[in-house]
């Protein structure tokens, strides 16, 4: 466990998006509040559900003052095709290599199975973790939620 606690300062990373795209957790720091979504899969039946769902009130996530990134450790090229697949326009980023590094500092990286837990994050526009919530792997996420606790917060 890294000690991660509300209020306290999430930490930061690196990763590459679905198009090769570095994208940095800090440079939304000032400006916008993040929505951190770790899964543990690409092409599998919840996490494809959840996604969608985030990819139909993408307009709610993503405005001037917030922003969702979703993180597995699949690679960059699966992510491509699994965006592409369900019609995914928002960053998947990939913890690939070193396999799991940023699931692993936020407390979410399953040794056993090797990928991500269902786990998200908000981070307020200071960098701060303000809320974060752990499902069962089989268990959807409640996006509503998910909405509410970021909207708190811009």
């Amino acid at each position: 466990m890294t000690g991660l606690t509300l209020g306290g300062r999430a930490p930061d990373f690196e990763l590459r998006d679905q198009f090769g795209q570095d994208v940095r957790l800090s440079s939304f720091r000032g400006a916008k509040a993040v929505v951190i979504l770790f899964y543990p899969n690409a092409f599998t039946g919840v996490c494809a559900g959840e996604l969608s769902r985030v990819r139909e009130r993408l307009d709610e996530f993503m405005t001037f003052d917030s922003e969702v990134v979703a993180i597995s450790c699949d690679p960059v090229y699966s992510l491509r095709a699994f965006a592409d697949a369900e019609g995914l326009n928002f960053p998947l980023l990939s913890d690939f290599w070193p396999h799991g590094a940023v699931s692993a500092a936020y407390d979410v990286f399953d040794d056993a199975r090797g990928t991500s837990r269902r786990s998200s994050y908000v981070v307020d526009k200071q960098g701060d973790l303000a809320w974060a919530v752990h499902n069962a792997s089989p268990d959807g996420r409640d996006m509503d939620e998910h909405l509410k606790q970021l909207r708190s917060l811009v």
